[in-house]
This record gives C-alpha cells, sequence and structure tokens, in this order.
C-alpha cells in the first residue's frame, strides 16, 4: 500500500511540473554585461534576456527558469540535444520576438545555435 501511494505522489508531482510549464519561443546573444539587471557584474554564462512579457516592468530581473528545447522554428531539421537548462534573467530584450533570448552558452546546452531561433518550454523557478 504505501509503495503504491508513493508511485500516485510521484506520478502526479510529474504531471504538476509538465503542466506548469509554458510554451515559448528562444533566441540568443553573446554580449552579457553590462546587464539592466546587474549592471557590470557578471552573472555567468547561464544567462538570459527576457522578452517583454518575463520582464514585467523589471519584476523578471534575478528570476530563474528552466528551458528546454521543443523543436525548431524555422521549419530546418530538429535542432534540440534533448537537454534543459536553468537560466537568470540579467537582462531585458525589448521588443524581442522571442518569449527568452539565451546566452549562446544556455542556447547551445539545449539546441545547436545554428538554428539561431527554437520553441522552447520553460518553467520558473520560485
Amino acid at each position: 500500500m504505501e509503495k503504491t501511494t508513493l508511485i500516485f505522489i510521484g506520478i502526479v508531482a510529474c504531471l504538476v511540473s509538465i503542466a506548469s510549464a509554458k510554451s515559448g519561443i528562444a533566441t540568443f546573444y553573446t554580449e552579457y554585461v553590462p546587464s539592466a539587471c546587474f549592471g557590470y557584474k557578471p552573472e555567468g554564462d547561464m544567462v538570459a534576456a527576457a522578452g517583454d512579457e518575463l520582464w514585467d516592468d523589471g519584476e523578471g530581473c534575478g528570476k530563474t527558469f528552466t528551458v528546454k528545447c521543443t523543436g525548431s522554428q524555422n521549419g530546418a531539421q530538429n535542432p534540440c540535444t534533448g537537454k534543459s537548462v536553468k537560466v537568470k534573467i540579467a537582462d531585458q530584450c525589448p521588443g524581442c520576438p522571442s518569449t527568452i533570448d539565451l546566452s549562446r552558452e544556455a542556447f547551445a546546452h539545449i539546441a545547436n545555435p545554428d538554428a539561431g531561433i527554437i520553441n522552447i518550454n520553460y518553467e520558473e523557478h520560485k
């Protein structure tokens, strides 16, 4: 009985995690400093610039997200590596065509950079 309950709880937790992920679009950039959130303080390579919705008038600064590639945005062969990456919002990407503009290193972790733009699922860590 206890094993069945634990398995059921595990399945529900996975489903809740999947259900809370949102879909969007990712691109990448290469100049991380200075940033709108941290000025000239480097925050490492696993950073991102938030599109207008995630930026939310600066409220997005410092938030962390797990991002996973789900496919090509431009119809090219699937660029996804099957991995996910955790990034911190360090900057704003005003008027970006993407939901999130990943550092080149973060983008390369989840997809071939030659794709340039990809479909993603992302989830905020609270």
